[in-house]
């Protein structure tokens, strides 16, 4: 059984970020930015919900920050899986 967590954008369309999880692996669905204000940005210095080190994999769909831009955050923090997305 899978289990898809939502990490990001829920209150608004930045920061993007689910993790998938099952038997075989956890995959990063996304690991966007937020943006908005200073109230807003501060989240991104924030530690993540999850641990970075279990990730498998991190599959992007675009390149735009709020997609992508807390990916050296995830790697500051121990990620050091593949990151797969479009060309």
């Amino acid at each position: 059984m899978a289990k898809l967590t939502f990490y990001g954008a829920t209150e608004g369309v930045t920061g993007s970020a689910y993790l998938l999880e099952s038997e075989c692996a956890t995959v990063l669905l996304e690991c966007g930015l937020v943006q908005g204000g200073y109230e807003q940005e501060k989240r991104n210095k924030e530690p993540f919900a999850f641990d970075s080190g279990r990730v498998d994999a991190v599959v992007l769909s675009h390149a735009h920050l709020d997609h992508s831009g807390r990916l050296p955050k995830l790697v500051a923090d121990g990620y050091i899986g593949p990151v797969y997305m479009t060309n």
